[in-house]
């Protein structure tokens, strides 16, 4: 996995200060998306083992942090990698964790290492980008197509549950 950019505080992904982190490659090639340089995967600095210690110092170390977000690029487009990112971001920060993905929440369901990739995310914004359905006025989305999904709630419930934030 290849990181693009870090935002260490920032209010635009989510409720709070959040550290963002903006992951390169994404194979959904959204019409109107703001970060298609991202696409290819082949920006950024890899995300190795000592790249983690920094951003898990960083966030670890940041009182002021109400969580971690994940965007990109997709955070889903290698994960394999993802998955061992997450679980030790979640052990070693106990924050609260968001990702932006293209991907619907039912399609993440469907194969195992993506499955257990939402057993470390707290909330997913998910869905792709649709220009034609864009909306500036929705919370923490861009098309109103896409959903904030309570994941917890939604894996124990076995539906989608949404959180609201209008």
């Amino acid at each position: 996995m290849k990181i693009i950019k870090i935002f260490k505080e920032t209010i635009s992904d989510g409720p709070g200060f959040r550290y963002s982190i903006y992951f390169s490659g994404c194979s959904h090639y959204c019409q109107g998306c703001h970060n298609p340089e991202t696409w290819k995967g082949d920006i950024g600095e890899v995300l190795d083992e000592t790249y983690m210690k920094k951003i898990i110092s960083q966030i670890s170390n940041n009182p002021l942090l109400d969580g971690v977000t994940l965007s990109g690029g997709d955070p889903f487009f290698i994960p394999e990698e993802l998955l061992g990112f997450l679980r030790r971001l979640k052990e070693e920060t106990h924050k609260n964790i968001w990702a932006y993905t293209g991907y619907t929440f039912e399609e993440l369901l469907k194969k195992d290492i993506t499955k257990k990739c939402l057993e470390y995310i707290d909330v997913l914004v998910d869905g792709r980008f649709e220009k034609n359905l864009a909306n500036p006025e929705l919370f923490y989305r861009g098309s109103s197509n896409q959903r904030l999904v309570d994941v917890k709630a939604s894996l124990s419930e076995g539906i989608v549950c949404t959180k609201d934030y209008d």
